[in-house]
C-alpha cells in the first residue's frame, strides 16, 4: 500500500477526531446561546427594568433615610423651642399675675373698687378676672401648647416625607 492510502500514520486518531467534533459542538452551542440571548430583546429589556427598579428602591431607601434624619433633627429643635416658649410664658404668666396682685392691691382702697363691687364698673373687673384666670391656667398647665407646636412639627414630617416619596 502506499502512504497516502492505506498507512496508519497518515489516519488521524477516531477518537481525537471524535473529541474534537465533540468540543467544537459544544462551542458552537454555547455560541448559539450567547447570540440567541443578544438577540432576545423581551429578555434584555426585562434585565434594565429589574436593574432600574433596584436602583430606584435604593434612592427611595436613601432619600427616606434622609427625611427621617431630618424630621427627628427638626422634631428635637422644635421640641426644644417649645420648652423654652412653655418657660418664657410661664414666667410672663407669672409676672402678669403679680401686675394683676399689684393692681388689686392698689384698687382695693379705690374708688374704682367699690364701683366693681356695686356693678358699676367699666369692664375692668372682667378683664382682670379674665387675665388672672388665663395666668391660672397657664401656671397650672402649660402643655397644651408645647403639645400643639409639637403636633405642628409632626405634621410638618410627615408632609416631607410624603413630598420625597412623590419625587
Amino acid at each position: 500500500m502506499s502512504d497516502k492510502n492505506g498507512s496508519a500514520q497518515s489516519k488521524p486518531d477516531v477518537a481525537a477526531l471524535r473529541a474534537e467534533i465533540k468540543r467544537t459542538r459544544a462551542e458552537l452551542g454555547e455560541t448559539v446561546q450567547a447570540l440567541a440571548a443578544k438577540a432576545d430583546v423581551k429578555a434584555r429589556a426585562r434585565e434594565q427594568v429589574e436593574l432600574t427598579k433596584q436602583r430606584a428602591r435604593a434612592q427611595v431607601h436613601d432619600a427616606t433615610g434622609k427625611v427621617r434624619d431630618a424630621a427627628a433633627a427638626a422634631v428635637g429643635a422644635a421640641s426644644e423651642k417649645v420648652r423654652n416658649a412653655a418657660a418664657q410664658a410661664g414666667d410672663k404668666a407669672a409676672l402678669a399675675g403679680d401686675k394683676i396682685a399689684l393692681a388689686e392691691d392698689r384698687v382695693k382702697g379705690s374708688s374704682v373698687r367699690s364701683r366693681v363691687a356695686a356693678g358699676r364698673s367699666d369692664g375692668q373687673s372682667g378683664a382682670l378676672d379674665r387675665a388672672q384666670d388665663a395666668g391660672m391656667r397657664m401656671r397650672r398647665n402649660p402643655i397644651p401648647f408645647a403639645a400643639m407646636l409639637a403636633v405642628g412639627v409632626a405634621l410638618v414630617g410627615v408632609v416631607l416625607i410624603v413630598r420625597g416619596r412623590r419625587k
